[in-house]
């Protein structure tokens, strides 16, 4: 972004994932993933840390997934979500100057 402008596609991408993390529940989500024994962690066990109800977390976990921050995996009932670490690596290397 320092070096070069952004394409018009890029911008598109780079504003999706800054919308996604702009939410306080949502960063706090990304963290408690990230910090899950194993780097994942099922939507029953972040209800409770964030305060909310299951759909309301689900939603939130849906829309850093749609902004490729995080994978799904469903077992059983139950899904369950791990942090792309490239994800975060790319949106620093974008905001970081050169």
């Amino acid at each position: 972004m320092t070096t070069a402008p952004l394409s018009a596609e890029d911008a598109d991408q780079l504003a999706r994932t800054l919308r996604a993390i702009a939410e306080p529940t949502r960063l706090r989500l990304l963290s408690l993933i990230a910090a899950h024994e194993g780097g994942e962690a099922c939507v029953c066990d972040l209800t409770e840390p964030v305060g909310l109800s299951q759909p309301t977390v689900s939603h939130h976990l849906k829309v850093l997934v749609d902004a490729g921050l995080l994978t799904r995996e469903k077992r059983g009932v139950w899904s369950y979500y791990i942090l792309i670490p490239e994800a975060l690596g790319a949106l620093a290397i974008v905001l970081t100057p050169s």
